[in-house]
């Protein structure tokens, strides 16, 4: 039995007013049994969870207290419309922190800006939890939460991807049993807040949402002053470290005595005291260094007087842009240039979606990014877990860090040559608040990692994505934390700020100019898309250049990142990002599959990232059979409406089609060399070459395509490719249409079709031979 209680309707405005009032009936949670859902796919750890294990481990391992309760499990959930109270009768059981839409959660569905997710259940405070304060702490939960215990709201808050605690103290009964009440509304897409790349509509680089809560829910007994956090900044140069401790609630007048004790493997090396909320200098004999190489973490303790203690630990490392022996301008990793190579990491799971099936899955990303030679990852428009940055540290794995993007009352133009220009700022007051709410996630996401030695980078923002105040924002970060880099924005619209110059390019790599003051990286390159069967999300995939098997990804790999490396030392490349660690529903460019299955050869893929090419044969020989557009314009018959059958074929009359010059399609393209506008649906083109008598096996297309491309060879089908490429690159001939090229007039003959976004189409023909060895 329970206290008949109650909680008015949560108001759905933006800006929102979260909770009006409070007055329900509660109920406890029914037993059921769980399962997963039946969602497409599962990986191997989701045999190990269960209503009783799910992410049992402790969630904060910079601030460890002894003391915890984990909340964890099966809770009573409900949605509802948004502005209806809370209910009376729930739907049934979900297992938090799996999102709803989660196969794990035990029930997949998705939820609407229209509708609002209640969660409720009951706990019992520990014995031993008596005296002090009792914290109530969310790892995240995405995106508005209003938090209720035993009837009495006890908080809110705003952002899907930041932590957040409530005092939770003043709201218990004398004993027994404690409700607690979340109710969450996520807008996902139909809002501008930072939500990365979760939609309603899932498809191609967009993917399933995350709603309600999807990090631990755990309980925590402090003092009545407590440590309520600490920062922790290193000073190689000074062999020092600086520890700023923040004490709940300040006192008046006198500042707390707080003393930080600094250990290598359990003994003590260096300490020093003084008051809170003022950098403490602890001074480290001979520090050992953390890197990839030699990840080595100091185990730090602070207290504060008598009454707290927590448990920490950090790493002595220095970045910063500097010159490397031959003048270029570098990114230096305590003092030495380091070439970085790494994954573009989305961190979604098949079945728990934005959350790890398990603190060991989540370790298991990280091991196979260094077991393919890798010693970075850009963790793109998403934040982890603060385990996953855990593990990062502790295995010795650089990060760059984005933030999550939105659209933040931006729109989104184009120029008269159909290149995209920067974002423009809507003025409504709801715009305005959205600038001001990602602002404030932006300086949560700096102010909960900027302990972690492995984030090495800031990134403001992504391809123009809701991007506002360039210039303003980037220098908030670096003020904020001078300790690291910022790049204000991965691709398309750099502003000459921050510490690098970001560039994408799919799937060829490419490099910035060099510049005095910035890095020149690559953010994103790659994109070598391989479906494997038994592995899919759904029936239909795509990936940035389509690969036939495991062999053909791994050697397209192989001269993929010979061209960085060759880009490292001709023209400055300091990293290089490859697109992407694994498949994520149905964008199959990863390295792994959806469900963390390998695709190439791990051995060759790993020699090559580190810059080992010993093993692989040298770049060959291409020459220009039939030119491309790249070379000179090429004439070319076309049409925009459906032709008759037989149009691939020699014999076909094409007099009547419109004449035009290579290539074709919109300005603005990535990659693109328009000199004849296509904006329909469809285009077929055709053109005759000759080719002398000879061997044509060396022949492979020269294709640059956006969206799905079909080449035939005198009526005889050579290629087909799906979806967009951003640059040209070889392709290879069906057998069946090798055989069909003739010495002297031959045909070429494209269908391309496109959906969306920029379009282009270019085809051409090299004679592709092996280089000599030397």
């Amino acid at each position: 039995m329970c206290a008949t209680k109650g909680y008015a309707a949560v108001s759905l405005v933006w800006p929102m007013v979260l909770v009006l009032g409070v007055s329900a009936a509660c109920v406890q949670p029914a037993s059921a049994a769980w399962a997963p859902a039946a969602g497409p796919l599962l990986t191997r750890w989701a045999k190990d969870v269960s209503p009783d294990k799910v992410h049992p481990e402790y969630p904060r391992p910079q601030m460890v207290r002894p003391r915890w309760l984990n909340l964890n499990g099966l809770w009573d959930y409900a949605v509802l419309p948004v502005d209806a109270p809370q209910p009376e009768k729930f739907d049934g059981q979900i297992l938090v922190p799996f999102p709803i839409e989660a196969a794990l959660s035990g029930v997949m569905r998705q939820v609407s800006e229209k509708e609002r997710l209640w969660y409720r259940r009951t706990f019992i405070v520990p014995p031993d939890f008596a005296g002090g304060r009792l914290l109530l702490h969310f790892g995240a939960v995405d995106w508005e939460a209003a938090v209720f215990v035993n009837g009495r709201k006890a908080g809110e808050h705003r952002g899907g991807y930041d932590s957040f605690t409530c005092d939770i103290t003043d709201a218990l009964r004398p004993g027994g049993r404690q409700e607690l009440v979340v109710a969450v509304w996520d807008p996902s897409d139909s809002g501008p807040q930072p939500r990365g790349k979760q939609v309603h509509k899932p498809g191609g680089i967009w993917y399933t949402p995350t709603t309600g809560i999807w990090q631990t829910v755990w309980l925590e007994p402090v003092p009545e002053q407590w440590i309520g956090g600490i920062r922790i900044v290193p000073d190689v140069d000074n062999s020092a470290v600086r520890i700023t401790v923040d004490v709940q609630p300040q006192a008046q007048g006198k500042s707390a005595a707080v003393k930080a004790v600094v250990k290598d493997g359990g003994r003590p090396v260096a300490e020093a005291t003084g008051p809170a909320d003022a950098p403490l200098e602890v001074r480290i004999p001979q520090p050992k260094l953390w890197s990839p190489d030699s990840p080595f973490l100091y185990d730090l303790e602070v207290r504060l007087g008598q009454t707290d203690a927590v448990q920490s630990y950090f790493g002595m490392r220095k970045v910063e842009i500097g010159k490397d022996p031959q003048g270029v301008t570098r990114i230096l990793l305590n003092g030495k240039f380091v070439m970085q190579a790494g994954f573009l990491d989305q961190g979604f799971w098949p079945d728990g979606l934005y959350t790890a099936p398990t603190d060991q899955a989540l370790r298991y990303d990280i091991e196979m990014t260094l077991k393919f030679g890798m010693n970075m990852a850009r963790k793109h428009v998403k934040i982890e877990p603060e385990r996953w940055y855990y593990w990062a540290d502790r295995l010795g794995l650089l990060v760059w860090q984005d933030m999550p993007s939105g659209s933040n009352g931006m729109e989104r133009r184009r120029g008269p040559d159909g290149k995209p220009l920067p974002p423009t700022p809507k003025d409504d007051a709801a715009a305005v608040e959205a600038r001001r709410q990602f602002e404030k996630e932006l300086v949560r996401m700096v102010e909960g990692l900027r302990n972690h030695p492995s984030i090495i980078m800031w990134v403001v923002f992504n391809e123009g994505w809701g991007q506002f105040d360039t210039e303003r924002l980037t220098a908030l970060v670096k003020n904020m934390d001078p300790s690291r880099l910022v790049n204000n924005a991965s691709g398309w619209t750099d502003t000459s700020v921050g510490d690098v110059h970001d560039i994408h390019s799919y799937p060829n790599p490419k490099c910035p100019p060099t510049e005095e003051k910035r890095a020149a990286v690559l953010g994103e390159f790659g994109g070598l898309g391989l479906a494997v069967q038994g592995h899919l999300w759904k029936k239909e995939s795509w990936g940035y250049k389509g690969m036939a098997d495991a062999e053909h990804l791994t050697r397209t790999y192989e001269k993929l990142l010979r061209t960085v490396y060759d880009l490292k030392d001709s023209a400055g490349l300091c990293a290089a990002v490859y697109t992407q660690t694994t498949d994520v529903e149905v964008e199959c460019n990863g390295l792994m599959t959806y469900d963390r299955v390998v695709k190439g050869d791990v051995e060759r893929l790993a020699a090559v990232n580190r810059g080992d090419f010993s093993k692989v044969p040298p770049a060959p020989v291409v020459r220009s059979v039939v030119p491309t557009a790249e070379e000179s314009p090429q004439e070319w018959r076309y049409v925009t409406e459906k032709p008759a059958g037989d149009w691939t074929k020699p014999a076909f009359d094409d007099s009547a089609w419109k004449k035009g010059r290579s290539g074709f399609g919109t300005k603005g393209t990535p990659g693109a060399v328009v000199r004849t506008e296509w904006r329909t649906t469809d285009i077929w083109l055709r053109r005759e070459f000759q080719v002398p008598a000879g061997d044509f096996s060396a022949l492979q297309l020269r294709v640059h395509h956006d969206e799905d491309t079909e080449v035939y060879i005198n009526g005889v089908l050579a290629c087909q490719l799906k979806g967009f490429a951003t640059d040209y690159d070889e392709q290879p001939l069906a057998p069946e249409a090798r055989a069909a090229f003739r010495p002297g007039k031959n045909v070429l003959a494209v269908h391309c079709r496109q959906t969306g976004g920029g379009q282009y189409i270019d085809v051409g023909i090299v004679e592709v031979v092996p280089a000599k060895a030397k």
